[in-house]
């Protein structure tokens, strides 16, 4: 198997929303948008996001959603990400933290209660690699 590209499709009650969010916060920019659905890319060739547009007339188990997703981004100088999104009055739902494992976690969440962790990895003092 050889993959060439990768995308996370998610159903949402608020396009706009959610659009918004990734391409304020995240640095996402639409490629291509209609009313139900938008495909969103970054310059660094991390993974599409596709938003797709909730049909109304379906009731909530009926129509796929964000409920328990949670997208990871693992970037580089998670410090200098969380003062942009301060600034950027990003909606921060857990704050900066180190796991035990040495993983630095900071997460937000979209207006449709989709959570995007951002992580950086660093050894625990006193390890090697």
């Amino acid at each position: 198997m050889n993959i060439v590209g990768s995308a996370i499709a998610l159903s949402v009650a608020d396009l706009a929303a959610s659009c918004q969010f990734f391409t304020t916060h995240l640095g996402f920019r639409e490629l291509v948008a209609s009313e139900d659905f938008a495909c969103l890319e970054r310059d660094d060739g991390a993974v599409e996001v596709v938003l797709l547009q909730r049909d109304p007339e379906l009731p909530p188990s009926a129509s796929p959603g964000p409920t328990g997703v949670l997208m990871s981004f693992a970037v580089t100088d998670i410090v200098t990400e969380q003062n942009r999104l301060l600034r950027a009055h990003a909606p921060i739902t857990v704050p900066l933290r180190r796991e035990p494992g040495g993983q630095w976690l900071l997460q937000l969440t979209d207006p449709n209660g989709v959570e995007v962790q951002l992580t950086e990895w660093s050894p625990p003092a006193g390890t090697t690699h």
